[in-house]
């Protein structure tokens, strides 16, 4: 009986040893397949490649790191996404006439050569293609002056003049290439006059005004009044609104605009507060100041303040399309004066002269200067500037302004304060002003007035524009002054220019001289910049240095280079 139990044991162990040999066989044999399996799509993939005419290989970049390329004979190609950013070029795949074809581009920016002579009562380089005030670095146009306020360096806004001044020359320059815009009366108390609801403990009448020597709207609503005085409409297209206005404390202009799809309303409050920009689920407020019983005019592009409104909660998010908006109301509260309301387009002129008015009600009589009130750290190793300096860039363009509006209104306050705007330029920055000496001998207007001094290009060349706008349009003495300015200042840039040309490109100003630190290149809308001011400085001054160096740099953005030793 023993003998037969060992037996059927023995049996058994056998039997399992042989179907774990089998399995065993069958793991190593699947194994196998599975490796074979690979190595054949491998192959297969390698053939069908090769039958395409390339294969894939490695690719060792200056021994630092491997990229996937192809290779077709003896071509090896890289893909586009790595030269893209290793060589920082540019490119596209772009379809014309059915074909598509890629288009490479060595540089992102264009060039505008001038067709004519340069005007200083005309356009301003090519600002009528600006638009400042959309900007992300633009809180918001402000309610009380009309003008931008920047959060360039300063997230809680200020008026930075520089910012300013393009924001008046750019509706300057539009204003002369752009069509006259579409202008539609809503309420002139005269002539055109709306069907206002007037409800019950409000009152508006029509009246004639000695000091504005015309019919208005006069009106008046409870202070717990909440529907206030309203005229309702269907507009589209036209967002640009223009009123004459005298209100009181505690006093509103409200705008109520809705999208035409989903159809939800937005609320534009124009307060007198002294708020600058507020914002409350889709109510929206921008403070106006108090009109202190004087007339005054607001324009606001109400698209442009809605978005700005919406933007402070909703960073990031998809832009409302103009397209896409209208007008269903208007409301008033509180008590005051309106008349000559509109809806336009645009009102270019308008703009330009909130603006113009900044300048000449924000000068520092003394200095002559627009202070810039934000700290300034440009570079590590130079002082930070503090704040209340003054840009040669910002003095430049707000002169450029100036000049204009004396050209067009012959309002002598606007040439008085470009004079004035003269002062900076004749104190070194050390002391103040804007003047530098690059070696002790060539003057240079600094557009941030550094400890030790910077050398900025574009904004020198802009300060040069400006002082070579007002000795166009002021005369005598005033104009013998800024001819002085500008000629010593152009003696500088002749002798300086080409300082800035790196041989693949430009430097947007010399710290690698002052700090003896690398380069500071000029990205490409920077290098383009300089190109299209040596094109605009060549129609005034025919020294062939300008067109010379303008056309080599131009050639650096379609991939040229210096020549080699």
């Amino acid at each position: 009986m023993m003998m037969r139990i060992n037996f059927k044991t023995i049996l058994l162990v056998l039997i399992v040893a042989v179907i774990s040999s089998i399995f065993t066989s069958w793991n190593n044999c699947g194994s196998s397949i599975l490796i074979r399996t690979a190595e054949w799509k491998t192959r297969r993939d390698r053939l069908a490649n090769s039958e395409l005419g390339y294969q894939e290989i490695d690719c060792n970049i200056n021994g630092e790191y491997l990229i996937g390329c192809r290779r077709e004979g003896d071509e090896v190609y890289i893909p586009f996404s790595f030269i893209h950013k290793y060589f920082e070029v540019y490119g596209k795949l772009a379809t014309y006439d059915g074909l598509e074809r890629f288009e490479w581009l060595h540089s992102y920016s264009k060039i505008v050569r001038p067709k004519s002579k340069y005007d200083p009562r005309g356009v301003f380089m090519t600002f009528e293609n600006y638009n400042v005030e959309v900007r992300e670095r633009v809180k918001c146009v402000s309610g009380s002056d009309g003008v931008p306020m920047s959060t360039q360096w300063e997230s809680q806004g200020y008026y930075y003049p520089t910012q300013i001044a393009q924001f008046g020359l750019s509706h300057y320059s539009k204003n002369l290439t752009e069509p006259e815009p579409h202008r539609k009366i809503i309420e002139d108390a005269d002539k055109v006059q709306q069907a206002w609801i007037v409800p019950q403990g409000s009152v508006m009448s029509r009246n004639y005004d000695v000091q504005s020597n015309s019919y208005v709207l006069r009106f008046g609503t409870p202070e717990t009044s909440t529907s206030g005085i309203s005229i309702t409409l269907d507009h589209v297209l036209s967002f640009v609104l223009k009123l004459d206005l005298i209100i009181k404390d505690n006093g509103s202009v409200t705008v109520v605009m809705q999208h035409r799809e989903r159809k939800d309303s937005y609320y534009l409050h124009y307060t007198t507060s002294n708020i600058v920009l507020n914002t409350l689920n889709n109510h929206i407020y921008y403070g106006i100041g108090v009109s202190n019983s004087q007339w005054r005019r607001i324009t606001r592009d109400l698209v442009v303040d809605l978005q700005k409104g919406l933007s402070i909660n909703e960073k990031g998010k998809k832009k409302l399309s103009r397209s896409k908006l209208k007008i269903i109301k208007i409301i008033l509260y509180g008590s005051g004066k309106i008349d000559n309301m509109t809806l336009s387009t645009s009102e270019h002129m308008e703009q330009f002269y909130d603006a113009a008015r900044w300048f000449v009600a924000n000068q520092n009589v003394t200095s002559g200067g627009w202070p810039n009130p934000v700290r300034r750290k440009v570079a590590s190793s130079m002082e930070i500037l503090e704040p209340g300096w003054y840009s040669a860039m910002g003095q430049g363009h707000a002169i450029s302004v100036l000049a204009r509006a004396y050209y067009h209104s012959g309002d002598e306050r606007y040439l008085q304060a470009a004079v004035r705007g003269l002062k900076p330029f004749k104190i070194t920055s050390s002391k103040g002003g804007v003047a530098a000496y690059f070696m002790d001998k060539f003057v240079w207007y600094e557009e941030y007035p550094t400890t030790p001094s910077s050398f900025i290009l574009n904004g020198f060349i802009y300060s040069l524009i400006g002082l070579y706008d007002l000795k166009c349009i002021a005369t005598g003495r005033d104009a013998d002054e800024a001819t002085e300015l500008f000629d010593n200042g152009m003696i500088s840039l002749k002798n300086m220019l080409t300082l800035f040309d790196t041989g693949s490109g430009t430097t947007y100003d010399l710290r690698h001289y002052t700090l003896k630190s690398a380069p500071n290149l000029a990205r490409w809308d920077y290098h383009s910049t300089h190109i299209n001011q040596l094109l605009l400085l060549n129609t005034i001054d025919t020294d062939q240095i300008f067109m010379i160096t303008a056309e080599r740099w131009i050639g650096y953005m379609n991939g040229k280079r210096a020549a080699h030793n």
